[in-house]
């Protein structure tokens, strides 16, 4: 008998208890710092060099905080260590936490890329972004790439820049497949990641919202949790997997 796939949408909000601030919660970094998006904006970081390096030196803040997987990313990997479910994770989050707790990376699906590495957007060369860090703090506040001199990012998808189209396609496919969709710290306003979760609803997936403040999709949801995710998390997935 095959088993069932189980979906996790995951946003800023699994991480908070790593030490890293969601974007739209009562504390959020847009929130408290509306002007941060800016930092975030291609448009915007492209065209100014002293937006890249406040970009870069908020990358390099949370870099610092040495963030660490908790109780939730801890849970998923141990319900795939369990082997009850095909499990797939499909995240707005760049911190690559998901895969530090254990979780094989093939079955992880980075929607808006990772901040572990950087990328020239001239000629495509990667490295990882400890080392763009490491420029940064023997001072290169905008460190440029070293094979072009072309301009340096993280290899997050900014506003205004378009999501991989692979890896979107993949993230569909998961949505259309699974049998239960968990939709975990999110907010569930930013597309097209929010629309996996109709895509999911629609294709007859049972839907889980675990999430502090309400979103667009609780009308629909089957089940709507708002105990904090490290505690919630932990306890819905052992119920897939019972000992």
């Amino acid at each position: 008998m095959s088993r069932p796939l189980v979906a996790i949408l995951s946003g800023a909000g699994i991480s908070t208890d790593s030490g890293i601030p969601d974007y739209r919660g009562p504390r959020g970094l847009w929130t408290l710092h509306p002007d941060y998006e800016k930092l975030v904006t291609i448009g915007s970081y492209m065209a100014d060099p002293e937006i890249r390096c406040r970009s870069w030196q908020m990358r390099r803040e949370t870099y610092a905080l040495n963030p660490r997987p908790n109780a939730a990313h801890r849970a998923v990997t141990q319900l795939d260590q369990s082997g009850a479910v095909a499990l797939r994770v499909i995240t707005q989050n760049t911190d690559g936490l998901h895969q530090q707790a254990g979780l094989p990376a093939r079955k992880v699906l980075e929607l808006h890329g990772t901040s572990r590495s950087a990328v020239c957007t001239a000629c495509g060369a990667r490295i990882p972004a400890e080392d763009a860090f490491a420029r940064i703090d023997a001072g290169e506040p905008d460190p440029p790439c070293l094979k072009c001199g072309g301009i340096l990012k993280t290899a997050t998808v900014m506003f205004g820049e378009n999501l991989d189209p692979s890896v979107l396609d993949q993230a569909a496919a998961v949505a259309r497949a699974c049998t239960v969709l968990f939709a975990v710290g999110t907010t569930l306003r930013v597309y097209p990641a929010a629309g996996l979760v109709a895509l999911a609803a629609d294709s007859g997936a049972r839907l889980v919202i675990v999430n502090a403040e309400p979103t667009p999709y609780d009308e629909i949801a089957d089940e709507v949790v708002r105990e904090p995710i490290g505690e919630a998390l932990p306890r819905l997935l052992r119920e897939l997997a019972p000992a």
